[in-house]
Parts: C-alpha cells; sequence; structure tokens
C-alpha cells in the first residue's frame, strides 16, 4: 500500500509553497509510456446512432479520435505545469459497449523524454470523449463522463505502475 501524500511530497511546489514547474534536467531520457481511459454513458438511441456511423454531424467515433490524438500533442498549452513533449506515439481507440449503453476511450501516449507522458495520455481521453458529446449533444444532452484514469505507465525513475496491480 502506497503511504499518503504530505504537503512536501508534492513535486510542483517549492520549499515555500509556491507552484513551480519540476525540473527535469538532471533525469535520463527514456522511453516512457501511459495508457489511460474513460467512459461516457448515453441514451440506447444515441449509442446506436454512433455505431451506425450515421450520426448528422459524421463519423463520431473517428473524429474523436483525430481530436484525442490533437489533444494529447497540445497538453502542454492546456495544463499550465506540464512540460512540452516530443510525443513519438499516440493510439487511441474506442469501444462500443451495447450491454451499458457506453463507449470506452483508451489513449496509449509513448515518448522517449525525462518525464512521463500520463498527463497526455488522461487529456487524450478526455477530449475524445468531450468530442463524443460535443458531435451528439444535440439528441442527447443527459450523456455522462466518468472513470477518467491511467491505467498504467512504464519508464523513468519510478519504474512500472499498473492500476490492476495497484503498483
Amino acid at each position: 500500500m502506497t503511504a499518503a501524500p504530505t504537503a512536501t511530497s508534492f513535486t510542483h511546489f517549492d520549499s515555500t509553497g509556491q507552484a513551480h514547474m519540476v525540473d527535469v534536467s538532471a533525469k535520463a531520457e527514456t522511453h516512457r509510456v501511459a495508457r489511460a481511459s474513460g467512459v461516457i454513458r448515453m441514451l440506447p438511441a444515441t449509442l446506436a446512432l454512433i455505431a451506425s456511423g450515421n450520426a448528422v454531424k459524421g463519423d463520431v467515433i473517428g473524429v474523436a479520435r483525430i481530436a484525442a490524438i490533437q489533444a494529447a500533442k497540445r497538453t502542454s498549452d492546456l495544463i499550465p505545469l506540464c512540460h512540452p513533449l516530443p510525443i513519438t506515439r499516440v493510439t487511441v481507440d474506442f469501444t462500443v459497449d451495447a450491454a451499458t449503453n457506453a463507449v470506452t476511450c483508451t489513449a496509449q501516449v509513448e515518448t522517449l523524454g525525462r518525464t512521463g507522458v500520463e498527463m497526455e495520455a488522461l487529456t487524450a481521453v478526455q477530449v475524445g470523449l468531450l468530442t463524443v458529446y460535443d458531435m451528439c449533444k444535440a439528441v442527447d444532452r443527459g450523456m455522462v463522463m466518468g472513470d477518467i484514469r491511467v491505467l498504467e505507465k512504464h519508464g523513468g525513475k519510478s519504474g512500472d505502475w499498473s492500476a490492476a496491480l495497484g503498483v
């Protein structure tokens, strides 16, 4: 079990409590990978429109995939203390689940760098789901996004971590 965080364990604050960008210059460049996912739940009719590809605005999943990839590349423009990273790969998958009337977005982001890509993977997922919402809101304003989380990360000083293993 991981220890509870303390005020001094947050890396984005200096010794006086002021926010700052973490200095990663002494870190080694390693291959870093992060995978994240999230879900958007909706009415069965909305899911049917998405699955059929006949939504009024077009291919919802295709547009959401492009939006998610673009979001991963622009994360440092959105999250103030994130480092701009040379992303080497982004994959985004959507799964339609008729049993739960939901679409799951899973993003994997990779880089060869000095800091991880968890924020890029999370941003990709959230923007992918927001795009689904945007394209379908005319027929279903009650869609709910949730379960946004990092599934796993690899590389760097802290090594590997998996939500499935809790380590």
